[in-house]
């Protein structure tokens, strides 16, 4: 079995549009990023259309929900609004894709937001409850990934607080490195009873260059061991940036013998 039917790629919707036979060719299942203007731009019938061809080629898919400049727990409402409008365009796509989960960003930045961190709480959950309600009706689970939080912390009150199955963590390996600047280990198990995705990419402990697969620090053997021996089996992304980044990441998770 091709090692592209255990993983998904990162996969911006224009690119996605534009190179789709590519991608059909290659048997690759992306993770379909719809940052930018891309909800706007768009109409549903060209959603629907490249939908329509991933299900026909039988490839699975996951959505990528933006993040950029949004803050749905953000302490000044209208800003909240607009995080939220935007994110409501977002989730009407899994009735179009069908997704094996959709991605957001928790979003809680110590600097910004710990000096009122209850306040922010309230923001999220409240808006965090709206979306996993349509995510519950379609069947598709709800992962909320790791950015700039230093600890597990926030992650858990929210997804103890939603208390359903569908509420899961997506563990960014990288942004463990590059923001959190601690360990995997400090991420996991606190979050293990809820992890659902992995993003995996690399980094030197600095910036997140989002690197192919072992061409950082990042210590992928170890972390696959680890999901081995608690028999952990969480949808996995690549999300290499640079030219090659995908085939070396391919050629890395075959030599780390996840699959096998």
């Amino acid at each position: 079995m091709l090692i592209t039917s255990h993983c998904f790629i990162n996969a911006p919707f224009v690119h996605l549009r534009d190179h789709i036979e590519h991608y059909i060719d290659l048997g690759i299942q992306p993770e379909i990023g719809l940052e930018g203007d891309v909800l706007y731009d768009f109409s549903d019938d060209e959603f629907a259309k490249i939908a329509a061809k991933l299900h026909d080629a039988g490839l699975s898919c996951t959505l990528h929900a933006p993040f950029f400049e949004l803050s749905v727990g953000a302490l000044d409402r209208y800003i909240r609004d607009a995080s939220r409008k935007k994110l409501r365009r977002a989730f009407q796509l899994i009735a179009v894709f069908k997704p094996k989960s959709i991605v957001c960003h928790l979003g809680f930045e110590e600097n910004k937001h710990g000096y009122k961190e209850e306040e922010w709480f309230q923001h999220s959950i409240e808006a965090w409850r709206e979306f996993l309600e349509i995510a519950e009706n379609h069947h598709t689970p709800l992962m909320l990934e790791n950015t700039y939080e230093k600890t597990p912390a926030q992650h858990q009150r929210i997804l103890k607080t939603l208390n359903s199955p569908m509420a899961r963590f997506c563990l960014d390996v990288g942004h463990v490195l590059a923001f959190a600047k601690n360990s995997w280990q400090d991420w996991l198990p606190a979050l293990e009873p809820w992890l659902g995705q992995l993003h995996l990419h690399d980094n030197k402990g600095g910036k997140d260059l989002h690197l192919a697969l072992g061409k950082g620090i990042f210590p992928f053997q170890e972390l696959f061991d680890y999901l081995k021996a608690q028999e952990l089996t969480p949808l996995i992304t690549l999300e290499p940036h640079q030219e090659n980044g995908v085939s070396d990441s391919l050629n890395a998770l075959e030599r780390f013998c996840f699959f096998r």
